[in-house]
């Protein structure tokens, strides 16, 4: 039976290394993939650095859950900063 655990642990740590490795690195594309890749799936999950990464999404379309909005971002790509659009939630600033 304790051989049948760590077998199963290993399994796991394989499979959650694999989805990690799995996820685009926008560092390693221009500008231009990067956006194409999520216009194309409508959202995607991008790393943006060694241990960093977001959901990102279209600017026009339903991929948030309300109150979130498509918020202006910026992430590094192979040929500079890229435009891309993640959801956050919308703050009003009221004059007083």
């Amino acid at each position: 039976m304790k051989n049948l655990s760590i077998a199963f642990l290993a399994g796991m740590a394989v499979c959650v290394t694999s989805v990690a490795d799995a996820r685009p690195d926008t560092r390693a594309m221009t500008c231009e993939q990067t956006q194409d890749l999520i216009k194309s799936h409508r959202s995607a999950v991008l790393t943006t650095g060694r241990n960093t990464y977001d959901r990102y999404v279209r600017q026009f379309g339903n991929e948030c859950d309300w109150p979130d909005v498509p918020s202006a971002a910026s992430v590094p790509t192979r040929d500079g900063q890229c435009r891309v659009y993640r959801c956050q939630e919308p703050t009003f600033n009221r004059s007083p």
